[in-house]
């Protein structure tokens, strides 16, 4: 009998299961987003609710469409939708999901350690482009 099996503890899922996850569930969603145009009203997709709630442009409002723009080519529209976003937040969770992947692959798990410091940076550029998308028309 295992170790585990006799402690009562679950089974040890190997650490690549869950970034391979996230990838296939995000291929499904790009599968989805691909045939579903977010610039055309009555589709199957979610409002923002920050923006039903109040009227203002969240930090992510346009970040589907930006998706969407960005699986049919289209990086000026992309930029449009929402350049934040396109600039800062594709290139960073590409670095983490590619280093998440490899890492489980490699058999380790992989949890980033951001900091306060990288929380305020974060939230202060949210806080920052939220201002400017909203006070600038």
């Amino acid at each position: 009998m295992k170790a585990a099996a006799r402690r009562g503890d679950a089974p040890r899922v190997h650490p690549a299961v869950a970034p391979l996850a996230a990838l296939a569930a995000s291929a499904a969603g790009a599968v989805y987003l691909w045939g579903t145009d977010p610039h055309q009203p009555g589709q199957l997709l979610p409002r923002c609710p920050v923006n039903w709630a109040t009227g203002l442009l969240c930090p992510a409002c346009g970040g589907t469409r930006m998706a969407y723009d960005l699986l049919h080519g289209d990086v000026a529209a992309a930029f449009a939708d929402n350049a934040v976003l396109l600039v800062l937040g594709v290139p960073l969770a590409a670095w983490l999901g590619g280093r998440w992947l490899v890492e489980g692959l490699r058999g380790r798990r992989y949890r980033p350690a951001i900091g306060t410091r990288g929380v305020g940076a974060i939230l202060g550029i949210a806080l920052v482009w939220v201002l400017v998308r909203n006070l600038s028309g």
